[in-house]
């Protein structure tokens, strides 16, 4: 997102707030996390739009939104230092988030969609020996800006959508990834957030707390992640299920002062990692899995519905689980188009 782009963000949004009187703030949850502490600060510019990160065996991997190539860098983490690239011939629209699979393979989600235009969106797979694939998919009621990619149980994957008023619906296809055409999506549950008042992101809290810009799961599954510009979440996942951990009471982690924080993943020992773009730092939550109860964690699911539903937190009030309704349909339209409308770059349909 260019700074043009989110200084008009900014004035529209703020504008927004000022006369419905905004969110409601949400409030920590009890026994937080320790603080995010930097593990290191990337410095190769090709990094500065780092939207998506993840964790292998020796070192990390991280992706930005740019470019006319799919490309991965793969991290030293004692100096966040690229020690190698992976890349595929494949011109992306505008790649968000980041996955790694037990097997090596990167999952690229090309999912971003600021103007509401693309016709499907794609996920880039590579690989450890080099070979890359593409696969479309097409959402079921129109078309998303997605954010947050999950690899979840048995090769499933999931999209979450990027919404200015925290609603976030989670996607998943409706059979097997096909190279030669577009797979169907299907909606499989929503994810409510309200609004925080961890500082940071590019725009006010009422919104930049809300909107889901990168998710992950832990190398046991048990826990699923999803981050917006200021906090991220952990919802246990006890049987390994993505649509049904989302249903569930999170854990808040609040990620204060990144200028645009768009990457989580987790680490084999249980450590959260947090990236942001414009070169700032790759922070770490240590045990943040351990910070979900092993109770939710382990406890088999046996009441949890087969309808979707929405989320919701302990320290949430009714107050707060309200959309803000005086921001309106003709506001929220003209935001989309403004922010579309001002991309750095002109993406190329697809």
């Amino acid at each position: 997102m260019s700074r043009f782009r989110r200084v008009a963000a900014v004035m529209l949004l703020t504008a927004g707030s000022a006369l419905t009187g905004g969110y409601a703030s949400g409030q920590p949850s009890t026994g937080a996390p320790p603080a995010p502490r930097v593990r290191c600060t990337p410095g190769d510019e090709r990094l500065a739009e780092l939207s998506g990160l993840a964790v292998g065996e020796r070192n990390w991997f991280a992706v930005g939104d740019g470019g006319s190539r799919v490309r991965v860098y793969e991290l030293d983490p004692s100096d966040c230092s690229v020690v190698r690239v992976h890349s595929a011939e494949a011109d992306p629209y505008d790649v968000e988030d980041l996955g790694r699979r037990a097997d090596g393979t990167l999952w690229l989600a090309d999912t971003g969609d600021n103007s509401s235009r693309r016709d499907t969106v794609a996920l880039h797979v590579i690989d450890p020996s080099g070979g890359a694939e593409l696969y479309r998919m097409k959402y079921p009621d129109g078309p998303h800006d997605a954010e947050a990619l999950l690899l979840g149980e048995e090769g499933n994957v999931y999209l979450v959508t990027k919404s200015p008023l925290g609603e976030a619906g989670v996607y998943r296809p409706v059979g097997p990834l096909d190279g030669s055409e577009p797979v169907g999506l299907e909606r499989v549950t929503t994810l409510s957030l309200s609004p925080t008042d961890t500082p940071g992101g590019p725009l006010p809290a009422s919104f930049g707390s809300v909107v889901v810009t990168g998710g992950a799961v832990s190398p046991g599954r048990d826990v699923v992640a999803i981050r917006t510009y200021t906090d991220a979440y952990l919802y246990p996942a006890p049987n390994g299920s993505v649509p049904d951990a989302l249903r569930r009471d999170p854990v808040r982690v609040p990620l204060p002062n990144e200028a645009q924080g768009e990457a989580i993943a987790f680490e084999p020992d249980g450590d959260l990692l947090s990236a942001t773009e414009q070169l700032g730092p790759i922070r770490s939550v240590p045990n943040a899995v351990g910070a979900v109860p092993a109770p939710a964690r382990e406890a088999a699911s046996a009441t949890t519905s087969a309808v979707p539903t929405t989320s919701s937190s302990e320290w949430r009030s009714p107050s707060e689980r309200r959309v803000l309704l005086g921001l309106g349909g003709t506001a929220l339209v003209l935001l989309l188009v403004l922010l579309g409308g001002l991309r750095r770059r002109a993406r190329r349909s697809r």
